[in-house]
């Protein structure tokens, strides 16, 4: 027969014929974050009683290391008597994946290092399915000639493509050298709705930006300001070609940290993807924004460090991202199609 007993908020039961108990706790939930604990406990106690806690706070475990190393301990495991049900606290479902995409910039080229990235993608694209891919910038080198598209596009991507996957562009300074770069913006492939556009995937809105030296400023930033305030989107990810944070050849981008970092500051945007140096760079998160370079898109250059970068690396790669409610995992892959940086962007 067990009896339960309460004393200064424990909670047990007092059994005088076990040999052996399953004590439940799930007071360390924080510590391993998991939903159920059990502690599989076989002991010597006065007159053989054996305690089953149920719910002892994270508090509390001085208590229990004090009571059990006062024991010789040996761990079991055995099912509970009939007579004592411990309450069970179901385990919720982990966090679904809303969304996974990839980036690159810099790509068009046509030329070997282009087709290895592109190789990586589509390997990655076999085990991990997504159907949508950020393209920064610098789609056509040298001088954004259109008539190269088949070459530095259809050709690199066309399992990616023949697969469903959709690709969202932006102008790079490379693209405007031929015709402003207008035959790009209504190509049906880089799915542009303007020189600057938005759209939603999910819980996710993104926003393109032109970043080039003769875009409309004047009214993109008012458009930009407008629509980052109307979005309900949980997250905000804001790409366009050339650099904010960067410790590449460009370097850092005053101007932009006089107009666009406290407009995302503002907005909550948390993530901004971009080109235009030819490397690989993520920085921590500067004012609740982390700015994530993927210029290794088929030529690379040397990169160094900042205060502020995570991490930096002079790799033919892209970035792949799987989006939760509660999180961003960020992805560095290179051509060997090995992960060679992740971090984590929270909400």
């Amino acid at each position: 027969m067990c009896h339960k007993i309460s004393l200064k908020g424990f909670h047990w039961y007092k059994c005088d014929r076990l040999d052996k108990a399953l004590i439940y706790h799930s007071g360390i939930l924080a510590f391993e974050q998991l939903t159920k604990l059990y502690v599989r406990i076989h002991m010597r106690l006065n007159r053989r009683q054996f305690l089953i806690l149920s719910s002892i706070g994270v508090t509390s475990l001085a208590f229990l290391a004090k009571l059990l190393g006062n024991q010789s301990a040996q761990s079991t495991y055995v099912q509970p008597s009939k007579d004592i049900q411990p309450s069970l606290t179901p385990t919720p479902a982990p966090n679904p994946l809303l969304l996974r995409f990839i980036s690159v910039a810099d790509t068009g080229t046509g030329t070997q290092g282009q087709y290895a990235v592109a190789q990586a993608m589509t390997q990655y694209h076999s085990q991990n399915p997504f159907n949508l891919a950020i393209l920064a910038g610098d789609n056509i080198y040298t001088n954004g000639e259109f008539e190269k598209i088949g070459a530095v596009f259809e050709r690199p991507y066309q399992k990616l493509l023949q697969q469903g996957v959709k690709f969202h562009a932006c102008l790079g300074n490379h693209d405007i050298r031929t015709d402003n770069g207008d035959k790009q913006v209504s190509y049906p492939g880089f799915n542009m709705q303007g020189r600057y556009y938005t759209f939603r995937r999910d819980s996710v809105q993104f926003f393109a930006l032109d970043t080039n030296f003769n875009a409309d400023w004047k009214n993109q930033l008012v458009w930009l300001e407008q629509q980052l305030s109307r979005s309900d989107a949980p997250w905000k990810i804001v790409f366009g070609h050339h650099q904010i944070y960067s410790s590449g050849a460009y370097g850092v981008n005053q101007p932009f940290i006089e107009t666009l970092v406290p407009l995302f500051k503002k907005s909550g945007v948390q993530l901004y993807i971009n080109g235009h140096d030819h490397n690989y760079e993520r920085t921590r998160s500067i004012n609740g924004t982390t700015y994530l370079i993927c210029g290794g898109g088929a030529g690379i250059r040397p990169v160094g460090r900042s205060e502020w970068t995570e991490h930096s690396a002079s790799k033919l790669s892209f970035a792949a991202f799987e989006v939760y409610a509660d999180r961003i995992v960020v992805s560095g892959i290179g051509t060997d199609n090995r992960v060679f940086d992740r971090g984590i962007i929270h909400v």
